[in-house]
């Protein structure tokens, strides 16, 4: 009786992929994911800033909304909705 590839060789023929596998995914965990912001970007987040008065209006809308006693026009709200198609 013969047999042939005595030793380590003979009993994993897939090593050899696995370890590339293995390689592979190693340096594709490295890389990272990056996110730079234009300095225009950055301008609009400076200019999108709600200045005090309109930040008091804000909440006290929400304080009326909240305690029920926010009431509204139904006819300011239509006309403002066709004045707004229209254009």
């Amino acid at each position: 009786m013969k047999i042939n590839n005595i030793g380590t060789t003979g009993i994993n023929p897939y090593k050899k992929a696995i370890n590339k596998l293995d390689k592979v995914n190693n340096t594709t965990t490295a890389k990272a994911d990056k996110v730079e912001i234009s300095s225009a970007a950055k301008e609009m987040q400076q200019i999108s800033q709600v200045d005090a008065s309109r930040q008091k209006k804000v909440e006290e809308l929400k304080q009326s909304v909240q305690n029920g006693t926010y009431k509204t026009n139904a006819t300011a709200t239509a006309s403002s909705i066709i004045n707004y198609f229209k254009i």
